[in-house]
């Protein structure tokens, strides 16, 4: 089927005993058993819930996967990918991501024995460099949060698997509508749900998307055994915010190449962040990549002062933590999604006191360029 078709009708038959075209939240704790030794498919619900099966069904299909998982949050979606390693094993992983990924292997992760090495994922050499005979996964963000930039995943993923590893791609910033990895080589696909797939702001979840029965045994005995699993009201509320994302995604990418437009003309902006703009060093990959740049965008102002000046006086604009959402949300990356990151390693990065970031939502975009204008008149 086509990616609309998949994300509307994907892991969601009718209802049987109605024929109620959605998927019910199924809010339950239990299941009935008939006879002791039998059951209807479902024990318990932390195991097993009807409309979490259905989205990691529909999540799994339009990310061309097999099997999806989902969790209460895109950071235990992570952490449960990397409870398949060991102690001693080795990741290489991008030096440029979400904060919240580097604090979790930094301050988690390290302390139970696993190894991290970062490097710029954009030079496929670095990766090749980087790799031990440890090394077990190779963890890649692309685009990367907040610097926008484009990591080759084909070529990335032929390197780790030459050497045994696997390769773990965050595709949030995409959504499947604009990338999916695992038609590049990727072995384990992972989102945050909150972000474009949910869409509208009002859930917090996270999904592993894998292709490997192995895998995916692993990944689902990891869920049952610890239990970070999402909720069937916010499975609910994924599933129904799936069914427009292609939609919702056309208009994303419209009105981010429009705002970056803006923003390439704007004199207050010292650099630009955007790999739908031919100047951008992977525009070229990204075009070759990805169905289209997306609606993330990065600029630096030059100051922190700058910054607080254009932050304080949106007023369309949301000035709020997270993406991906109907809205448009803009946010200070140091202080806020990378302030668990090192300031050396923040300064090395580009992720500096002046930088902005904008997750331009479908509101009609003259209204959202003149919030930024009158925005810019204070800075």
């Amino acid at each position: 089927m086509g990616f609309s078709t998949d994300c509307i009708h994907a892991g969601q038959e009718p209802e049987p005993h109605t024929g109620a075209v959605t998927i019910p939240i199924y809010q339950t704790s239990t299941y009935v058993q008939p006879e002791l030794g039998r059951h209807k498919g479902y024990e318990y619900a932390r195991t097993q819930n009807p409309t979490r099966a259905a989205l990691e069904a529909n999540i799994a299909a339009i990310e061309r996967g097999k099997h999806g998982h989902c969790f209460a949050s895109g950071m235990s979606a992570i952490d449960v990918v990397f409870r398949l390693l060991k102690s001693g094993d080795h990741v290489v992983a991008g030096e440029n991501m979400y904060g919240g990924s580097y604090r979790l292997f930094n301050r988690v992760l390290e302390k139970f024995g696993l190894q991290f090495t970062y490097v710029d994922t954009s030079s496929v050499d670095a990766v090749r460099n980087a790799i031990r005979d440890n090394t077990k996964v190779v963890y890649l963000e692309t685009p990367t949060n907040p610097m926008m930039t484009i990591t080759d995943l084909a070529a990335c993923a032929e390197v780790a698997h030459a050497h045994g590893a696997l390769v773990v791609v965050d595709n949030t910033f995409c959504s499947p509508f604009l990338q999916r990895p695992i038609e590049l080589g990727a072995d384990i696909v992972l989102h945050s749900t909150t972000k474009f797939l949910n869409g509208h702001s009002d859930s917090v979840g996270g999904v592993v998307v894998s292709n490997s029965d192995e895998i995916a045994e692993q990944i689902g005995f990891l869920q049952n055994a610890v239990g970070a699993i999402l909720s069937p009201f916010d499975s609910w509320l994924v599933l129904r915010g799936i069914k427009t994302l292609a939609v919702r995604m056309k208009r994303h990418e419209e009105n981010g190449i429009a705002m970056a437009s803006f923003l390439a003309n704007q004199p207050k902006v010292k650099k630009l962040y955007y790999p739908g703009l031919p100047d951008h060093p992977q525009h070229a990959l990204a075009k070759r990549q990805m169905n289209g740049f997306g609606s993330m965008i990065s600029f630096d102002l030059g100051s922190k002062e700058n910054a607080k000046k254009f932050l304080d006086r949106v007023r369309l604009c949301s000035l709020a933590e997270s993406l991906g959402g109907v809205e448009t949300l803009i946010s200070h990356p140091e202080s806020m999604t990378h302030g668990s990151v090192p300031l050396e390693m923040r300064t090395r990065l580009g992720i500096t006191p002046g930088l902005v970031r904008i997750s331009v939502g479908i509101e009609d975009i003259e209204d959202l360029i003149a919030d930024l204008e009158n925005a810019f008149d204070g800075v």
